[in-house]
């Protein structure tokens, strides 16, 4: 099977296998369509992409490690510093579903286009408001619902892009080169560079994330083609949110596979949005050194990123994703037994290894079970499930820091996550066939 971009309409040439879940979501019914000759699975389209997305994530990772110490140099409650990523993530519950559907309705790659412009103008009228000295709490918490109402369309748009440039049979690979510069720019060059800023001027690491944000606006548009998914008759936002609730829930894999996930990540948000208080009061690191713990992060997602691929080839993808859903919650029940900053590094890394596979393995399954026509709004509605449940995660968890220490919070995440692993587990066995066949389409 070849992949090569869509220079029409934002459809890849060759034709694709397709399976369509029956109304009483119990069969599969392959629509086999085969191309004469197989392409590179990654052309120039692909890496067009990939910079821009480089470009996309290394100004993320600048914000996101910024906004967290910022809010430490506001306030120290803990309650306060864990509900800035409750409100990053409200607009999932707010925008998730239209986001979506308009992912579907829009070109994809314009649509990223705009929202990083507005990306750099939110966090420049943020770095103004720093240096005229009117910035607080409720300042943060503000903006980072903006960032986080543009992150709703991006994500929704870029996941949907990324089929119609590659084909199915290569997703696990574009998705682990995505991973590894997502890692590299929010691990290696993020939040060193937004924590070393931060410390020599608290609005200097938000200049270079505006900057890069606008950067990358103007890289997607090299992309070439158009990506307005094509459709056989006008509908509405409201009918296209049903139609792609109405196939998830009749899914039989992507239905509970969507809602273990929500409970998975809303229970791994008690342990994330107390990061910057564990590395600050726990571990006793200056903003400077914070940043550079996230290197540790790095490397280990760079090995996930790696080791995914051939390790999916050998033990398949259905045990592979029991194996990596698996390793972070152990890392962070070990993570609330140290105080230790090197000991501490090590259970980082296996904690990014283990969403780094995850990731990879699960948007790879998604994107090739759900039809092209579909991905946005299908997309919008798993994370709308995805993350709800991260502001209420992160809340608690600033509630269990608050109550007991920020360790025993990421204990009991680790352990909770796991009794939802084995439920997990119950899932992806049941269904192996079909995973099997998704990664043979």
């Amino acid at each position: 099977m070849s992949c090569v971009s869509a220079p029409s309409g934002g459809q890849s040439a060759p034709e694709r296998k397709r399976r369509s879940v029956s109304k009483g979501g119990k069969s599969l019914t392959p629509l086999t369509k085969t191309s004469d000759k197989p392409a590179p699975v990654l052309d120039r389209s692909f890496w067009k992409l990939f910079s821009a997305s480089a470009t996309v994530t290394s100004a993320d990772g600048i914000a996101r490690v910024s906004l967290p110490l910022l809010a430490t140099s506001l306030t120290t409650n803990p309650v306060l510093i864990s509900g800035l990523t409750a409100f990053s993530f409200l607009p999932w519950l707010v925008f998730g579903l239209p986001g979506g559907a308009l992912a579907d309705r829009l070109d994809r790659r314009a649509a990223m286009s705009t929202v990083n412009f507005m990306r750099a103008a939110l966090i420049g009228a943020l770095v103004l408001l720093i240096i005229t000295g009117v910035d607080s709490i409720l300042v943060l918490y503000v903006i980072a619902f903006a960032l986080g109402l543009c992150q709703v369309v991006y994500e929704s748009a870029v996941r949907a892009i990324l089929p119609q440039i590659v084909n199915r049979r290569g997703l696990d690979k574009a998705n682990s080169w995505l991973t590894v510069e997502e890692t590299v720019g929010q691990s290696f060059v993020g939040p060193p560079v937004g924590g070393l800023l931060f410390s020599w001027f608290r609005a200097a690491p938000l200049l270079g994330a505006a900057i890069g944000f606008a950067v990358a606006a103007v890289l997607v548009l090299a992309v070439p083609g158009r990506f307005r998914p094509r459709r056989t008759e006008p509908t509405t936002v409201r009918a296209d949110i049903r139609h792609g609730l109405r196939w998830l829930w009749r899914h039989p894999l992507l239905r509970g596979f969507t809602i273990l996930s929500g409970l998975i990540a809303g229970l791994m948000s008690m342990a994330t949005s107390l990061f910057v208080l564990y590395a600050l009061e726990t571990l006793k690191l200056s903003p400077s050194v914070y940043g550079i713990l996230f290197i540790a992060m790095g490397i280990g997602g760079l090995v996930g990123s790696a080791a995914v691929g051939p390790l999916t080839a050998r033990l398949g993808r259905p045990r592979m994703i029991n194996i990596a859903v698996t390793i972070a919650p152990v890392m962070f029940v070990l993570l609330g037994t140290v105080t230790n900053l090197w000991a501490a590094g090590v259970w980082f890394f296996g904690i990014a290894v283990g969403i780094t596979m995850w990731n990879v393995l699960a948007m790879s399954l998604k994107q090739a079970l759900i039809p092209d026509e579909l991905l946005g709004r299908v997309l919008g509605a798993h994370r709308v499930v995805l993350w709800s449940g991260i502001p209420l995660g992160a809340v608690l968890g600033g509630v269990v820091a608050a109550e007991t220490s920020v360790p025993t919070a990421f204990a009991v995440s680790g352990l909770a996550q796991l009794v939802v692993v084995a439920l997990l587990y119950r899932l992806i066995n049941r269904h192996q066939q079909m995973i099997v066949e998704s990664a043979e389409s």
